[in-house]
């Protein structure tokens, strides 16, 4: 098809639709996030993809769920609908580590909660199928991606089947959606069937032996891996890891196709969509985003402001961490813009601010998911790439590694620190630039790989504070979670205090900190904290962590065991996971349960009992409104369900804090002689990480 003259904003009324000459959209866009025209939300990127190829594509935002007509204003789409739950899992944006109710959403106009239903994927795609009866609906975004397959569900404590099941949509796009949506719209267009598109899923019914019957073409003769099905991780938890890891394997190797059965169906995830060349990026980033709201709403929203003055230069993460979502989602594989497309975009930020009447801008950030990889590749990688003599050369992986970086850095995994220094100097130095900072946090165990570029980050591009994520001391843990050893961070440390002394700045380390953890006990929080209280260092909060589907870590919360099958330890329980999340504040006593926080005006009692029998093998579909999850209760499983003494006295003695009341004090404290600040990373954090075009489409 021919491409389009770019509107301004993407249509989201018939009016805007017919201003721009078309008398009916090829793709509709169902979205639960506010529609900002910035590259860091997925669906407004997706939708300027869309006609920069042809299609006329228009956006539906945070629509009502109670009936179809928000659907409907643009008339009905002739190839598709796409729909997806934002840049945050709904649940995720909904409820605390704890299930309390959160009072906003960053992602909304005003910040407030209740714009989105609980389980948007469900609730949207039941409505486009009600609104467009025959049409084809295709699922995408973080929410679908990480629930392609059988997937456990903190809110419930039960295991889901695919949300293809629930959703009754026709195809699913996992990952990063540029190359698969253009393909599946292409394909509509002709007639031709959307199966078996890289990156994307679908259900298919087994044959005699228990294979997918009726494959599309595309998947015959490749290779091809078999997840266990649902049922055997009903009957054996430990099967649920086991498929985490199979995934994260078929992931990254790129060229197989996999299959999970369900009963007498399966799920069929086509091989994994090619990462995007720097040309692809360079073209999806420089298309005409106004990094503005659209004009309709009258409040600000919040993400916008954060955002606008943010710099992509790159997505993808080789860490491999083992709670991050980001390596089914984006991938481990890192795709980098150019040096040039960096530039213009900082010229064109600064040419905006000085029309707003600010002067030249100050840019908050020039990174990724970890700002230190840009440009990162695996040699590896490119000696295949050279001896592949096909015409259409696909990257496909040597490499059987679950990380880049852990145990230790590989040596194949080249990041060109240097050349991202000099790109920060080079935006700095633009006119209409004031000073560029580095937001997103460098990977201290890359860092301290050059010398000579860990302390430009320290002395040139750190604003006070320079985000690290050490997440715990204590070395079993670090290696539940992938994460290199604390003399690491404490090396980093020293070489950031001593940078920052040289340059005569006063500035700061801050730390991501986890409680909660599989495998982490209440003596590996109290060695946290005494490690944090000999450095003076007081974290005001700190992420408790949140099992969301897909990750490695959500598999071992699960099941109870590490990746080599060993019983582990889980704080399962809210007032389990409460008291160590309390360890580690300022009021706790060394080697004590912490002290009750003080009540509060309207808080109740949590008269729930600690066990209420097995909830594990409901798989319940109820999409629930946006005010409250589903009320499930969470059951005693195993040997971490057993209510010792200390959990004992902490129930009984306070209930209010097992129902999760949140901890006293919303902003960073340092001690004396501190050297960081800490935050409550919370949603924000989970949504950097697996947002789809920032951290990632930022779990």
């Amino acid at each position: 098809m021919g491409r389009l003259r770019q509107p301004r904003f993407v249509p989201m009324s018939a009016e805007e639709m017919r201003a721009l000459g078309w008398d009916q959209l090829d793709v509709l866009l169902i979205n639960g996030d506010a529609y900002v025209d910035h590259p860091s939300f997925g669906n407004v990127l997706l939708a300027r993809w869309l006609i920069h190829h042809g299609f006329r594509t228009g956006i539906v935002a945070q629509p009502g769920w109670e009936n179809t007509d928000d659907l409907l204003v643009m008339g009905r789409p002739r190839l598709f609908a796409g729909v997806s739950a934002g840049a945050l899992d709904s649940l995720l944006a909904h409820y605390t580590a704890f299930r309390k109710k959160r009072h906003d959403d960053a992602y909304t106009p005003g910040g407030k909660a209740g714009a989105r239903p609980n389980r948007a994927c469900l609730v949207y795609a039941n409505l486009a199928r009600r609104a467009f009866p025959g049409l084809p609906i295709i699922l995408g975004g973080i929410e679908a991606s990480l629930r392609r397959v059988s997937h456990y569900d903190f809110w419930t404590d039960s295991l889901r089947k695919p949300i293809l099941m629930d959703a009754k949509a026709d195809l699913l796009i996992w990952g990063m959606g540029e190359k698969a949506i253009i393909e599946c719209a292409q394909r509509l267009d002709k007639g031709e069937d959307i199966r078996g598109i890289p990156g994307t899923a679908w259900m298919n019914k087994l044959d005699a032996s228990g294979h997918p019957a009726n494959l599309p073409p595309a998947l015959e003769g490749e290779p091809w891996v078999a997840l266990p099905s649902h049922d055997e991780i009903l009957a054996d938890s430990f099967q649920l890891l086991k498929l985490t890891q199979e995934l994260e394997r078929q992931v990254h190797r790129l060229d197989a196709w996999a299959f999970e059965p369900v009963g007498d169906r399966a799920v069929v995830l086509a091989r994994p969509a090619q990462p995007l060349t720097t040309e692809e990026m360079d073209d999806l980033y420089t298309l005409p985003f106004t990094r503005m709201a659209h004009p309709r709403y009258r409040e600000a929203i919040p993400a916008a402001e954060m955002m606008r003055t943010s710099i992509t230069s790159h997505r993808g993460c080789g860490g491999g961490c083992s709670f991050c979502s980001l390596a089914l989602h984006q991938g481990r594989r890192i795709s980098s813009r150019s040096e040039q497309s960096i530039l213009a975009e900082a010229r064109l930020l600064g040419q905006q601010n000085v029309a707003r009447g600010k002067g030249p801008v100050a840019i908050s950030d020039v990174g990724g998911p970890t700002a230190n990889m840009w440009q990162g590749h695996c040699a590896l990688d490119s000696r295949n790439a050279q001896n592949d003599d096909s015409a259409k050369p696909r990257v496909k992986s040597a490499c059987r590694r679950t990380s880049c970086c852990f145990p230790s850095v590989c040596k194949s995994f080249i990041t060109p620190q240097r050349k991202h220094v000099e790109l920060l100097r080079k935006v700095a130095a633009l006119p209409e630039v004031k000073q560029a900072r580095v937001a997103s946090g460098v990977r201290a165990d890359l860092a301290l790989r050059d010398a000579e570029a860990l302390a430009a980050y320290t002395g040139e591009f750190t604003g006070g504070q320079l985000k690290v994520a050490p997440e715990h001391c204590a070395p079993s843990v670090l290696e539940l979670m992938r994460k290199p050893s604390l003399d690491v961070f404490e090396a980093f440390l020293e070489s950031f205090v001593r940078q920052s002394r040289a340059a005569g700045r006063e500035q700061y380390v801050v730390p991501y900190l986890m409680s909660g953890f599989p495998g982490c006990t209440d003596e590996d929080m109290r060695t946290l904290s005494h490690w944090l209280r000999q450095r003076h260092w007081n974290p005001q909060q700190t992420q408790c962590f949140i099992p969301t589907p897909g990750t490695i870590a959500t598999a071992m919360f699960y099941c109870g065991r590490d990746e080599l099958g060993e019983q582990i330890y889980v704080a399962r329980t809210d007032a389990q996971r409460m008291r160590q999340h309390y360890i580690l504040m300022p009021a706790a006593e060394d080697g004590d349960a912490p002290r009750r926080p003080g009540s509060r005006p309207g808080d109740r009692p949590n008269t729930r009992p600690g066990a209420h029998g097995d909830a594990r093998k409901s798989d319940s579909t109820r999409p629930g409104r946006a005010g409250k999850p589903e009320d499930r209760a969470r059951p005693s499983r195993g040997p971490q369900g057993q209510r010792d003494d200390r959990t004992a006295r902490w129930e009984d003695n306070d209930r209010g804090a097992a129902k999760g009341r949140p901890a006293r004090g919303d902003n960073p404290q340092r001690g004396k002689d501190s050297r960081f600040g800490s935050e409550d990373r919370g949603a924000e954090r989970n949504s950097k990480r697996s947002n789809g075009r920032r951290g990632g489409s930022r779990a």
